[in-house]
C-alpha cells in the first residue's frame, strides 16, 4: 500500500489544518481522520512531535486552554503556507490518489476475504454434505444388518418348530405302531391269523393318515376294506369264516394295499419327507407283520 503522505508533506498539511482555526493536537487528529474518511488514522506519536517541532520553527503557537494545548498558524507560518501553495495543491491531489490507492487495496482485501469465506463455505458444505451422506450409509448398514438378525432370528424358530413338529410325529408314529402291534399280538395269541392280518393292515390304515386318497378319516377302512374278498365272494367281516388259502389272501391283501399306495404317490406326488416317512412307516408294519407270521401258531 502507498504510503499516505510523502517526506515532508504531512508537515506541509499540519499547517494547512492550522490555517483554518485553531486546533489542539487531538482534533488535528480527529479532523485527519475524516479528511480520509477514516482510511487513514495517524497515532499521537506521529502528530504531537510534528506539532512540537513548527512551535520550535516559530510557524505555529501554542496555548494552554482547559489543560490542553492549543496550535494556531503564525504570521511566519503563513507565509510557508502561501510560498507552496503549488506544493499543497499537489499534495491534496496526492492525497486524493492515495485514498483512491487505499480504497482499491481494502476492495481487493475485502475481495480476498470473501473469496476464502465463500471457499470455507464451500469445504464446509461438502464436508456436511459428506457426513451425511455417511450417516445415511451408516444407518442404511444398521438397518440392513437389524433386517438379517430378525430373519436369522426367524429361521431359528422355525427351525426349532420344525424340531419340535418332528418330534412330536416320531412319538406319535411309535405309540400307533405299538398300537398296532398289540391288537395284532392280542388276534395272533388267539390263533386268529386272518384277524391278525387284518387287525394290522387295518392299523396302518386307521393310524398312518394322509398316505392315500382313500382315508377319509383316521378310523374309516378303505374302500372295499383290506379284508374285502374277490369280486365273486362275500366280504368277510370280523366274525367271518375263515378264507380256504390265508396266503393266497394275504398276497392278495398285500397286492392291494401295493396298488393302492403306488396310485396315490402317482396322483398326489412324493416329496423327500413323504418318502422318508413311508419308509420308516413301512419299515415297522413289516417287522409287525413277519414276527406275527414267525410266531408259534396255535
Amino acid at each position: 500500500m502507498p504510503p499516505v503522505f510523502g517526506h515532508g508533506r504531512l508537515r506541509l498539511y499540519l499547517l494547512k489544518l492550522l490555517a483554518e482555526a485553531p486546533r489542539h493536537g487531538y482534533e488535528v487528529i480527529r479532523l485527519l481522520e475524516e479528511r480520509f474518511q477514516g482510511l487513514y488514522a495517524p497515532s499521537a506519536g506521529t502528530v504531537y512531535p510534528r506539532l512540537a517541532k513548527l512551535a520550535a520553527e516559530g510557524l505555529v503557537t501554542q496555548t494552554e486552554e482547559g489543560g490542553r494545548k492549543i496550535y494556531s498558524l503564525t504570521a511566519e507560518g503563513e507565509r510557508e503556507l502561501t510560498a507552496r501553495d503549488e506544493e499543497l495543491t499537489q499534495l491534496e491531489r496526492e492525497i486524493r490518489e492515495s485514498l483512491a490507492a487505499l480504497a482499491a487495496d481494502i476492495r481487493e482485501d475485502v475481495s480476498g476475504s470473501a473469496r476464502d469465506l465463500r471457499q470455507e463455505v464451500r469445504q464446509a458444505t461438502a464436508a456436511a454434505r459428506t457426513s451425511t451422506e455417511t450417516a445415511a450409509g451408516r444407518a442404511a448398514w444398521a438397518a440392513q444388518a437389524r433386517r438379517a438378525k430378525e430373519e436369522s432370528r426367524r429361521a431359528r424358530q422355525e427351525a426349532r418348530q420344525a424340531q419340535q413338529a418332528s418330534e412330536a410325529a416320531r412319538h406319535h408314529f411309535e405309540e400307533a405302531a405299538r398300537r398296532i402291534h398289540d391288537r395284532v399280538q392280542s388276534h395272533a395269541n388267539a390263533g386268529d391269523w386272518p384277524g391278525a392280518v387284518r387287525e394290522g393292515l387295518e392299523g396302518l390304515s386307521s393310524e398312518i393318515g394322509g398316505w392315500t386318497r382313500f382315508v377319509e378319516h383316521p378310523s374309516a377302512p378303505w374302500p372295499g376294506g383290506w379284508d374285502a374278498g374277490p369280486p365273486d365272494t362275500e366280504e368277510d367281516g370280523p366274525g367271518a369264516e375263515p378264507v380256504d388259502d390265508p396266503v393266497r389272501e394275504l398276497e392278495r391283501l398285500l397286492d392291494k394295499f401295493r396298488d393302492d399306495v403306488r396310485d396315490a404317490a402317482r396322483d398326489h406326488g412324493v416329496s423327500q419327507t413323504d418318502l422318508v416317512e413311508a419308509r420308516r412307516h413301512l419299515s415297522t408294519a413289516a417287522a409287525h407283520l413277519v414276527a406275527l407270521l414267525r410266531s408259534p401258531h396255535g
